[in-house]
């Protein structure tokens, strides 16, 4: 594999994606001279921009500075999402200029600092921006790179120094093999990308190869995971939140570690997943060797990662709740969530399915985790790197929903361009907007017209 040591110009095809940014950050941060592509202008792809990153929006190699095209002194990063056919991709690999992918970048740089990784197909975002938080808050050298923006810091990276490196351990296209962790933790197994792995059996025992990596050094996951490692839970493990109680839209709790028991914890986050997650921060962060008090200090001031369960409106007329929710299992935790903070109102979805593929594998869990809801309406599916599939349309999903006995009071297909007056005609005080692909798009939309409404 090649080392960035000598590279000075580094080029990356997908700048704009979460996990590509935050690289494009760091390598920008250590000198070198950082560009990249991507297909749309974003706000996260406007920052880097404003902190000196050249970007361009065209597939065109020709229109690529030619220091980022010296086999001596360049790399190029790209992320598996990029199309292979991509023109500048394609150019790049006749070219002889060194390449690596996103996932292989990580591991390079995991091999400098005490890596602590957090996988699980739900949760490692906020787990991993918990504990990125932490540790920064109290004092640890540290750099984190976060698969979402941290509301504090309006960031997906984050840096004091160089001894420890936050990462999201992630699944898809077992992007995590490449990394050395000193700690890892899981949040939890629920099968996923079946379109990459094929089967569930295939799918988990890339999870128990994952675990393989922390030969003689710390694993430690959440109760329901099935792999041997230190265990955390509300219920059960050796890390464990007990005395939980609800007050002023705030969790408080007891640490119970083995015999110890550890008062007064406080996290602001709605929703017993994100207590989960939260505590698996927390054991990761003792586990390398943060002392308890000023971790308890900085939980209570973690304020959330943007599109996790994050208020756009909270008014006594409006609430617009945002969320990255794109499996069965985090859609109904959202709902536990938001039906835990408004216990006796109703509660309108809207929800954009992502890949084709995930709402033909889950179709049926789909279709009970939405049917939750008093009131829903789906967008189309949102294709990302996907063709379509015959037979699985949002339309069908809606069918399927209408056709339950136990089934909300209003089930649609939407149009994009029919949310906000949709919105209105439902009088629904709090509304949730659930999904991965460009619903974040629609929801900057809909809340600029809400808010004007208001005024």
């Amino acid at each position: 594999m090649t080392s960035l040591k000598h590279i000075t110009h580094v080029y990356f095809i997908g700048i704009g994606g979460i996990g590509m940014s935050a690289l494009a950050r760091y390598l920008h941060e250590q000198g070198k001279v950082v560009a990249g592509y991507d297909r749309v202008i974003t706000s996260l792809t406007k920052q880097l921009e404003d902190e000196g990153i050249a970007i361009h929006y065209d597939d065109n190699y020709n229109s690529i500075p030619e220091t980022f095209k010296n086999t001596a002194i360049a790399q190029v990063i790209y992320t598996p999402a990029i199309p292979s056919t991509m023109n500048e991709l394609s150019r790049f690999r006749e070219s002889g200029v060194p390449i690596l992918k996103r996932a292989q970048l990580l591991g390079q740089i995991s091999q400098t600092m005490t890596c602590l990784a957090v996988a699980g197909t739900h949760g490692k975002t906020t787990t991993s921006a918990i504990l990125a938080h932490l540790l920064y808050k109290s004092g640890v050298k540290m750099t984190a790179f976060c698969g979402g923006i941290l509301e504090e810091f309006k960031t997906n990276y984050l840096c004091s120094g160089t001894d420890v490196m936050v990462v999201e351990a992630d699944e898809f296209d077992r992007s995590f093999m490449q990394l050395s962790p000193d700690i890892a933790g899981i949040t939890a197994m629920d099968a996923d990308h079946l379109d990459i792995y094929g089967d569930v059996a295939t799918f988990e025992q890339t999870f128990h190869d994952f675990a393989g990596l922390l030969q003689g050094k710390t694993l430690i996951v959440n109760e329901q995971v099935v792999i041997d490692g230190i265990k955390v839970g509300l219920n059960s493990g050796h890390y464990k939140a007990i005395n939980i109680v609800i007050a002023g839209g705030a969790y408080h709790f007891d640490l119970q570690i083995g015999l110890d028991i550890y008062t007064s914890f406080c996290m602001q986050l709605p929703g017993k997943h994100n207590l989960s997650n939260a505590l698996l921060a927390l054991a990761m962060a003792i586990e390398y060797g943060v002392d308890i008090e000023k971790l308890k200090l900085a939980l209570v001031t973690f304020k959330g990662v943007e599109r996790r369960f994050t208020y756009k409106i909270n008014t006594d007329s409006k609430v617009l709740i945002d969320d990255y929710a794109h499996h069965p299992t985090e859609i109904n935790a959202v709902y536990q969530a938001v039906r835990e903070m408004y216990p006796d109102e109703e509660v309108l979805a809207i929800f954009q399915p992502h890949l084709f593929s995930r709402t033909r594998d889950f179709m049926n869990e789909f279709v009970l985790s939405l049917a939750q809801f008093d009131k829903l309406a789906l967008l189309d599916i949102y294709p990302a790197r996907e063709l379509p599939i015959e037979g699985i349309t949002s339309q069908v999903l809606c069918s399927k929903i209408q056709k339950l006995d136990k089934k909300p009071a209003v089930v649609t297909v939407l149009d994009k361009s029919d949310i906000t007056e949709f919105v209105e005609e439902m009088n629904t005080r709090i509304v949730v907007m659930i999904g991965a692909g460009d619903i974040g798009i629609e929801i900057q939309k809909l809340t600029s017209k809400l808010l004007h409404h208001e005024l």
